[in-house]
């Protein structure tokens, strides 16, 4: 597996500049890669809220950042050896990041992912969209921990985790993958072994049953669940169960891996490179 991760400026993929990456090979039998994280200088001020979760200012990133006209290239040329060689990319929520690189790329006059991915992105494992199959119901932990974050997830899934190393890109991308792992060990158990994590009454270990096959069939029913739970989140948005959050008008996109930017979006992205 290709762990992977990315720290930004903004939670908005749209606007968000890379100010960390991290990219390593784990597990299939040969030695870990395990290359320090690449700090980039995101060109704009970092704004204070994003500072608070991963650590990084403005002045630290300009000191010790690549600039990221260098920076992007490299990252997305990393995503792309991996895909080449029909290793997985694992991240938890792979859409926001590989959306972000997207339009990082574009943002500085380089072709759009999918073109550097030859037509079709390669396989992905997101622990995000697993984790929603496995367990549609499950509860926030807190209001401050959402029931599919990764750290829920680490611990639903016995994962240790420690608060004061996360957020960062390593850190990130190395616990998904064991989130991963771990969805796969249970998947090969048989039924009747596996542990139950499903916060619903139903027994529905029966669900690993679907992350026991190939990369291919893997990406595709990614693809599709992360449509149909987009479909869902966007249903109850419109719907009284909402209550504050309610919202008529909401449209939530089903694209996965990577969210697609119309042409205007990605005129406008181009021309903020330049401004």
């Amino acid at each position: 597996m290709a762990p992977f991760d990315l720290e930004t400026t903004s939670p908005n993929p749209e606007e968000a500049r890379i100010v960390e990456a991290y990219h390593g090979y784990v597990g299939g039998g040969s030695d870990p890669v395990d290359r320090p994280p690449l700090l980039v200088d995101p060109g704009v001020e970092v704004p204070a809220e994003a500072t608070a979760i991963h650590g990084y200012t403005t002045e630290h990133l300009r000191e010790h950042g690549m600039p990221a006209e260098e920076a992007i290239p490299r990252i997305a040329g990393a995503v792309i050896a991996a895909w080449n060689e029909g290793i997985p990319l694992v991240a938890h929520n792979a859409r926001f990041d590989l959306t972000v690189l997207d339009r990082e790329l574009v943002r500085y006059g380089q072709p759009p992912l999918i073109k550097w991915a030859a037509g079709e992105y390669g396989p992905v494992i997101d622990t995000l969209v697993l984790s929603k199959r496995l367990d549609r119901w499950r509860r926030r932990v807190s209001p401050d921990q959402g029931a599919h974050a990764l750290k829920t997830c680490a611990q639903v899934f016995g994962i240790p985790w420690r608060d004061e190393d996360a957020h960062g890109a390593r850190y990130d991308a190395l616990i998904a993958a064991r989130i991963a792992w771990r969805m796969g060990a249970i998947a090969h158990m048989p039924a009747e072994q596996r542990p139950r994590i499903q916060s619903g009454r139903q027994d529905e270990r029966h669900l690993f049953d679907e992350l026991a096959t190939d990369l291919p069939t893997l990406f595709a029913s990614q693809r599709r669940w992360a449509a149909e739970q987009a479909a869902s989140y966007q249903e109850w948005l419109r719907s009284p169960k909402a209550g504050e959050k309610r919202n008529a008008d909401a449209v939530i996109s089903g694209a996965w891996p990577v969210e697609p930017a119309s042409a205007q979006e990605t005129q406008q992205t181009a021309q903020g490179a330049v401004a």
